[in-house]
């Protein structure tokens, strides 16, 4: 029984029954384990950053070493290699280390992911958070892989349907595409990435919470998905209080787990919260190796590393499935020219940016339409439903720039014919925006009732009823 017939059964028993190919699994286990240990030795703790010698032979950036202490261990990430000695920065507690220590290098380095970790919460070691033995699967994917081919991808797929009428309409979602999620903090963020969860259609869910409150992560997987998203969604986990190092292999180990199932021929949806916390990972463990700061103290190699996670994700290669993304970005003060905001805007294929005015007078999502896009608008789209977002558009347009001289009396009605209709439909068109549907044909039918359309709705309903 192949990948995609096992996770189709997952999701029709809503359940996460533990269906593991035993041979896989200890292959992976096998596969998992060093050979050989090389050995080094602790010459400096400073500030979470372990001086080590004796390894600079076979050390690689990235590569994980263990410390072992009197009666404990640590573990730590390789940020620098020097002509005598390396720095790796701590990604566990240093208590009870101290120079002298012996260290060795940990030789397998990649995710194992298989499909006994579907339902499942995982930390940034790659281990299940309730202690129970994880299962490894016998492939082996790197942490930070080349690139697939530029010319070998497909384009982006169909149309998804998300449930949520403006996801329909205004900002369509493709197969395949990489869109942003912009908001500050107490926006409804995390409810939308669950309702998106819930709403749209993907063989897996892979969400990467980087940087979270623990007690966000039990809410968001036992309150805002339910019981079909959880059958079919894979939690990775690395909450704030973790060093940078381990948030970062948790965004890396969610990717890696991302591709595995993509290359299986699935499509998979990541919803990633947030690439603001995986920058600032990134910053700490760049200046710890001695790189120099630029804007904001964000250094260079900061666009490259958002970079290279976008671009694992999107449409794969013949023969193998998607990955449609979700990235949350969370902007200081709404500023949305701010260093990270303005990197991760330019590199994907849309951006939804959630509006606190619009938090606070109580509408959810609170979806700023006018500043919102989607780039896959105009290729996923028929010309009859692109004149009626046209037309939304403009009406939102128009009540926001008169929406001062209309709250304060100075407007006069019939001064201007367009701001004269955008405030008969203003209130159809806000509520437009909390709707939820079955269907895009359905979300499209709200919103010509929205636009004040209703007789052609109607005529429309009793076409289909005589055919």
């Amino acid at each position: 029984m192949n990948l995609k017939v096992k996770v189709k059964n997952k999701l029709n028993r809503c359940v996460n029954p533990m269906v593991i190919d035993i041979a896989e699994i200890v292959k992976g286990k096998v596969g998992a384990v060093d050979a050989h240990r090389l050995w080094g030795r602790v010459s400096a703790i400073d500030c979470g950053v372990i001086k080590i010698s004796g390894l600079n032979g076979a050390a690689r950036i990235g590569d994980r070493v263990k410390i072992e202490g009197k009666g404990s261990s640590s573990s730590g990430e390789i940020i620098s290699i020097k002509d005598d000695h390396l720095l790796a920065m701590s990604d566990s507690s240093l208590t009870g280390m101290s120079p002298g220590n012996r260290a060795y290098l940990c030789v397998n380095n990649d995710a194992r992911p298989c499909e006994a970790w579907i339902g499942e919460v995982i930390s940034s070691s790659g281990e299940f958070f309730d202690g129970r033995p994880t299962p490894q699967g016998r492939r082996a994917m790197p942490l930070e892989p080349p690139p697939l081919s530029v010319t070998a991808r497909r384009g982006l797929g169909e149309r998804l349907k998300t449930g949520l009428a403006p996801f329909d309409t205004f900002l369509p979602i493709c197969k395949g595409q990489r869109i942003g999620l912009f908001a500050g903090s107490g926006v409804g963020k995390s409810t939308l990435l669950g309702e998106l969860a819930r709403g749209v259609k993907a063989d897996i869910i892979i969400i990467a919470l980087i940087g979270e409150r623990s007690r966000e992560v039990r809410e968001f997987v036992e309150d805002v998905l339910d019981d079909e998203g959880r059958a079919r969604t894979i939690v990775f986990a690395s909450t704030c209080d973790e060093p940078a190092p381990s948030k970062r292999r948790g965004a890396l180990l969610a990717l890696a787990a991302a591709e595995y199932f993509r290359d299986q021929g699935l499509h998979v949806l990541l919803l990633f919260d947030s690439i603001t916390r995986f920058a600032d990972a990134h910053r700490e463990i760049a200046l710890t190796a001695g790189e120099t700061p630029s804007l904001r103290a964000y250094p260079p190699s900061t666009f490259r590393a958002i970079a290279s996670l976008a671009e694992r994700t999107g449409p794969g290669v013949e023969g193998s499935g998607d990955i449609t993304a979700i990235f949350s970005v969370l902007v200081a003060g709404s500023d949305m020219d701010e260093p990270i905001a303005d990197m991760v805007r330019s590199i994907l294929d849309g951006h939804v940016v959630l509006d606190r005015d619009i938090a606070e007078r109580g509408r959810f999502p609170a979806i700023n339409i006018r500043r919102s896009v989607s780039r896959s608008l105009l290729k996923s789209i028929s010309e009859e439903e692109m004149s009626l977002i046209s037309e939304g558009r403009r009406l939102i347009a128009a009540y926001d720039d008169a929406s001062a001289m209309i709250q304060t009396g100075l407007y006069a009605a019939g001064s201007d014919p367009v701001i004269d209709r955008a405030v008969e439909v203003w209130p159809m068109l806000d509520a437009f925006i909390t709707e939820k549907a079955e269907s895009c044909e359905e979300s499209f039918e709200k919103l010509k009732i929205a636009l004040g359309k209703a007789d052609e709705v109607q005529s429309n309903q009793q076409a289909q009823a005589q055919s």
